[in-house]
């Protein structure tokens, strides 16, 4: 755990910055023969994988409506509490993400605007698990009904008795979501992606998974299914200076780790006692956690580094391009300003990244495994296509017309010229 790394050359960067590596030998001919099956047996196939890999076999797929009407009744009274806290501040942020259509006048006659319309049906895969993720729930639907999608339909596995998790059940209720199914793994999103007897084809898939779910994403994908993103183990990089508070700098390291075996953790120190110091926390916190053998194998591939200049610790960092990025210092507000390369940013030493993923109102559907270079999180804009329209009068024919025939022409499109030719003749 103590392996430092001072002030890297330029040149050893793109090997720091590496991910921790997946074996996925046969794991594409794996998965292509699950979803070949998915799409002959339909839920058949669906039923005996769940069996195989999930040991439950549910009797029917869908959820039903007085298993979602209990849940409320299993689940604890602060953690409601809790979910609807969130709820309201993710819906909060998420409803300042709709546009509004704006008319722009290019030419005297010429109008153009944009409109976002919901894509008609969408699928959400819930992880389920050893850690069943309702929020991320949270995070997919509430942008899905502010857009405006017609159909959301909800993929997750059940437990060995065949029971979905009640607060994912209780997250469903207060969205207004019945379309609940009972299904995991690869085979649920060969569902989605091809639709059963039970289970409706949908037009885009979203939501995290292991490695075979983010395999079969990738394999519907290129089938022509839209997918979210190819979301990989998760990872947070911390910059500290000497304003941030050790403990906590450590306790959002550990709180990282614990997601998995194969999530990574950098930190990005201005000396090597910050390092030290958090170190030394590391070892008081990480016993009295229950999920410690997972962060320690997690923390087989950290990077702590010692980058003394700001400016090159920054670079660094884009470089990496994290999901989450904390920068705790008491200057974070403006350091935050030579961010480029980040899923979602935390800034200070009182915005732990644990806010983020449950209830500060942004979403926790981020670009992994450096794709933040090119790409955002999840957004209301997820949920939509943008359709551009353009009206001209005769008047606005006239102005821009010339141009439109004097460049097809010049592209050796003669039928492309007669479409506006035939107009202004006229």
């Amino acid at each position: 755990m103590n392996q430092i790394i001072e002030n890297p050359s330029r040149i050893e960067w793109p090997d720091l910055v590496k991910r921790p590596q997946i074996n996925s030998a046969n794991l594409a001919e794996t998965i292509t023969e699950i979803i070949n099956t998915v799409k002959e047996q339909g839920d058949l196939a669906v039923k005996s994988y769940s069996l195989k890999f999930h040991d439950f076999e549910p009797e029917n797929l869908w959820v039903t409506r007085d298993e979602i009407d209990k849940s409320p009744k299993l689940v604890d009274k602060a953690l409601r509490k809790s979910i609807l806290q969130a709820k309201k501040n993710i819906e909060k942020f998420h409803k300042q993400q709709v546009a509004k259509i704006k008319k722009i006048e290019t030419a005297p006659g010429v109008s153009c605007w944009r409109k976002s319309v919901a894509i008609e049906k969408v699928g959400l895969y819930i992880p389920g698990g050893s850690a069943p993720l309702f929020s991320t729930l949270l995070m997919l639907a509430i942008p899905a009904k502010l857009a405006g999608c017609k159909s959301i339909l909800v993929t997750t596995p059940a437990n060995k008795s065949g029971d979905v998790d009640p607060a994912i059940l209780f997250v469903a209720n207060i969205l207004g979501i019945e379309n609940i199914y009972k299904g995991g793994g690869a085979q649920a999103i060969a569902a989605m992606a091809y639709g059963t007897q039970t289970v409706e084809k949908v037009n885009k898939i979203f939501g995290p998974g292991n490695q075979y779910v983010t395999a079969a994403k990738r394999l519907v994908n290129m089938d022509g299914v839209a997918i979210d993103m190819l979301a990989g183990p998760s990872e947070l990089a911390v910059y500290a200076d000497e304003t941030c508070v050790p403990a906590y700098v450590a306790a959002d390291l550990l709180s990282q780790a614990e997601h998995g075996a194969d999530s990574q953790v950098v930190l990005v120190a201005v000396n090597q006692q910050i390092i030290d110091k958090v170190i030394e926390q590391i070892h008081r916190q990480l016993p009295d956690l229950p999920r410690n053998e997972i962060i320690e194998n997690s923390f087989l591939h950290k990077r702590f580094l010692v980058i003394k200049k700001v400016n090159d610790a920054f670079d660094f960092l884009n470089c990496y391009a994290p999901e989450h990025l904390s920068i705790a210092s008491e200057n974070a507000e403006e350091l935050a300003e030579k961010v480029v390369n980040a899923g979602s940013v935390f800034l200070g030493n009182y915005s732990p990244e644990s806010a983020g993923d449950y209830a500060s109102g942004t979403n926790h559907s981020l670009p992994t495994n450096g794709t933040s270079l090119t790409q955002s999180g999840v957004s209301v804009d997820s949920f939509v296509k943008k359709i551009t329209f353009q009206k001209l009068s005769n008047k606005g024919l006239k102005n821009i017309g010339r141009s439109v025939e004097n460049m097809a022409s010049a592209e050796g499109l003669e039928a492309h010229k007669n479409a506006v030719s035939i107009r202004l003749k006229k």
